[in-house]
């Protein structure tokens, strides 16, 4: 049956000159939901993109809890997709509600049981919508998280009989860039992906050749953002709280630290990171600074600018030594913390001071985080290069690579 999707999907492609796909994010604790219209050319057009958020979920804890993170996807998945598909306007209430085969559905959400019965409300009471394709997230991440997004697009596949394409997490914060753009004389590329549970550099020789040249050993450096934001009583998520208060000892010329930072690896031969070091350099000198001097309106703001700005130096440092041994021709950004008003403001600097001939590409901020918009993109390329998986083999995976 699956090869004849295929064929189905590659004509109505081939005649209508575009597609629309579903895309599905649930990597970690933002439950993301696209609808991305394609045409044969890589014209995009955003139909929606929504995304609900679990910061007020998580705030008190400091961090994601996994188990938690998957019990709040299971109550947004359903909601996002009908507000997604509204946006879209290809949302179609039934005549009448309809009884549904949930045989299959259970089984595929029997660890979703909550999941399972919002699912089944929704395709009887609501038609098939003009979807060609679904693209889903399968890794890396929170596994717990990543399986109930998979095996939700898994339903949905299944019960509206459509084809599904699985997506790298990593590869999707790089292809939000629209690398459709990319020409044969725009390689090779150097990519680097930084977010809460990465930090990655890797190299696109060219279209679907990637080779990673350096990752974290430890802490990625959204998670060093988190960590040390904690240790100075910032509160939760640190990368945002960080960049405003330094912001704000910028203006003030407040910029001295109470204590100068280590940039963990900065000087290393290599393209790896490690940013587990700053954490605990952070915490010690908070430790030893006065009380006193703890309270003072600088304080905070003094250490949250050296902290980013030690971040901002190791991969500064590193990404430009990767692009200069590499001889690349374009640099691309992605990841939730190249939302960081300071480190693009950076970066665009550092590459047209010692790289005026590279093209630096990044996100908007707003499609630096996690949301399903990314995937759609991905999924696009996916599609195109006929990398369809059959619903009934997509897992999730942890700890997937970049291949």
């Amino acid at each position: 049956m699956y090869p004849t999707l295929k064929i189905e999907f590659f004509q109505v492609f081939l005649y209508n000159s575009f597609m629309k796909i579903l895309a599905i994010e649930t990597s970690c604790d933002d439950t993301g939901i696209a609808i991305l219209e394609a045409d044969k050319r890589g014209n995009f057009k955003v139909l929606s993109n929504i995304i609900a958020s679990q910061i007020e979920v998580h705030k008190k804890y400091g961090g994601v809890y996994p188990m938690l993170a998957k019990r709040e996807h299971q109550k947004n998945l359903v909601p996002v997709l009908v507000k997604t598909l509204k946006e879209s306007k290809l949302l179609s209430q039934k005549s009448k509600i309809e009884n549904v085969d949930d045989k299959t559905i259970e089984k595929i959400l029997e660890r979703e049981p909550d999941l399972f019965k919002k699912t089944i409300s929704f395709l009887k009471k609501y038609r098939k919508p003009g979807i060609d394709v679904i693209a889903v997230t399968n890794g890396p991440g929170l596994e717990p998280c990543l399986w109930v997004g998979v095996n939700f697009a898994k339903a949905l596949a299944f019960y509206w009989n459509l084809p599904i394409v699985k997506v790298n997490h990593v590869k999707a914060h790089i292809f939000v860039n629209s690398t459709k753009e990319l020409t044969k004389k725009d390689f090779p590329v150097l990519c680097l992906v930084v977010s809460g549970g990465h930090t990655q550099l890797f190299l696109m020789k060219n279209f679907g050749k990637y080779q990673i040249l350096g990752e974290t050993r430890d802490d990625a450096a959204g998670e060093c953002f988190d960590k040390c934001a904690k240790i100075l009583g910032l509160g939760y998520p640190g990368g945002p709280i960080i960049s405003r208060l330094a912001a704000k000892a910028r203006l003030s010329r407040e910029s001295r630290a109470f204590a100068k930072l280590p940039r963990p690896m900065i000087g290393t031969k290599d393209y790896d990171f490690s940013f587990s070091g700053l954490k605990t350099a952070v915490l010690y000198a908070d430790r030893k600074t006065n009380p006193s001097a703890r309270l003072r309106a600088g304080y905070k703001k003094q250490m949250a600018a050296e902290v980013q700005q030690a971040i901002i130096d190791v991969l500064l440092k590193k990404t430009m030594k990767a692009a200069m041994d590499f001889k690349v021709k374009t640099i691309i950004l992605g990841g939730g913390v190249v939302a960081n008003k300071e480190l693009r403001k950076q970066f665009i600097e550092k590459t047209k001071k010692l790289l005026s001939h590279v093209n630096l590409l990044m996100p908007e901020p707003k499609h630096c985080t996690d949301n399903g918009l990314m995937v759609a993109v991905a999924g696009y390329f996916r599609v195109k290069n006929n990398k369809f998986t059959k619903w009934q083999d997509i897992k999730a995976d942890s700890n997937l690579r970049i291949e």
